[in-house]
């Protein structure tokens, strides 16, 4: 059976990001269509050495075809999801809008690939953003190892994933202070430039943002609901790459060093932890452009009974929503799900 995947919001950052892994990994599709908002039709987007030109998504016939990946913000999502996914197509949704859903499953593929298997209650998959997935890839094999208990994490977070309006405001301010001219905050609350922001996305009514919230739930769903996690989310003055600093408490005993080992046995995951060396820990500069999820300075915590303190890195848009949701779409294709007639798939 012929494979047709469409790409909406293809001609977005994470919509090309998409395309860019799609090419890399060889994902074997038929066809491939770039489809966009109106004002976006026509818009040429790479993909391997060929040009899509953007489609007109109110204009495209889903019922055509079988995958959509959705690279679109939440109310284009929402707007989106329920619509392509009632005509037979399987949505694989980037954003926020469906992680919540207890009916659609939250995958991350190297976290819970055999969540996948819950896209036919609504022929929708949610995808976590790469902040969750950094932290939820080192914490599945602590927790198969010692039980995870709790979670405290601080995240210091690039301006890419507020997308590119967010990235021209850290370079114009960073400009502009250089020649006296005032920084004016327009995509966050405050400047950013030679600043940290202790704030990302709006405050809930427990002093919480919905960003902290979100880390907590999501890692619950995907792993272990009884873990519990509490997180700070703080933006900083970088452009790409996602930084934590991570305090585990295990149920059992793990000592750092037995923590190092297994973690570098993890799929998914680059240990670089030499403390006597000076490149013996990775930065978010190291991260941009690799797949892996890097994890630094793995230690013990003496304050808690068996505590562990490591630095996770990962480069937020190559190893994020986009990743995942390739991924997502391979694990369906060799599950042989795009093997199956559209009647027996509903």
């Amino acid at each position: 059976m012929a494979l047709k995947v469409a790409i909406l919001g293809a001609t977005g950052m994470i919509g090309r990001e998409i395309l860019n892994i799609m090419d890399e990994r060889h994902f074997d599709a038929d066809e491939v269509f770039a489809l966009a908002s109106r004002k976006s039709v026509g818009a040429e987007v790479s993909f391997g050495d060929r040009i899509l030109k953007a489609r007109d998504a109110e204009q495209f016939d889903w019922a055509s075809c079988q995958l959509c990946i959705m690279a679109t913000g939440d109310a284009a999502a929402r707007k989106w999801g329920n619509k392509i996914s009632q005509a037979g197509c399987i949505v694989i949704d980037t954003s926020r809008a469906f992680r919540a859903d207890p009916q659609t499953p939250l995958v991350a593929p190297g976290v819970n690939p055999d969540a996948v298997e819950g896209y036919t209650k609504r022929n929708l998959i949610a995808v976590p953003d790469g902040l969750t997935t950094q932290l939820a890839v080192v914490l599945k094999p602590l927790h198969e190892a010692a039980g995870v208990v709790r979670v405290v994490v601080a995240t210091y977070q690039s301006v890419s994933s507020a997308g590119k309006r967010a990235m021209d405001e850290l370079w114009v301010q960073t400009k502009g202070i250089y020649v006296n001219q005032a920084p004016t905050p327009k995509e966050f609350p405050r400047q950013i430039a030679f600043n940290v922001i202790p704030q990302v996305e709006e405050f809930m009514d427990d002093g919480y943002t919905e960003e902290e919230w979100r880390i907590s739930a999501e890692i619950r769903k995907m792993i272990d609901n009884d873990i519990q996690i509490v997180a700070t989310c703080v933006r900083v003055p970088v452009f790409a790459g996602h930084a934590e600093a991570v305090h585990i408490e295990l149920a059992e005993p793990l000592p750092a060093a037995e923590a190092r080992a297994l973690l570098r046995q993890s799929p998914g995951i680059m240990v670089v932890d030499k403390r006597d060396e000076e490149d013996g820990y990775v930065t978010p500069v190291d991260s941009i452009g690799e797949w892996a999820t890097y994890v630094s300075r793995i230690r013990d915590d003496p304050t808690v009974e068996n505590g562990l303190a490591m630095w996770i890195v990962a480069d937020n848009l190559r190893n994020g929503s986009a990743l995942n949701a390739v991924e997502t779409a391979e694990l369906l294709r060799n599950r042989g799900v795009f093997n199956a007639p559209l009647e027996a798939r509903e």
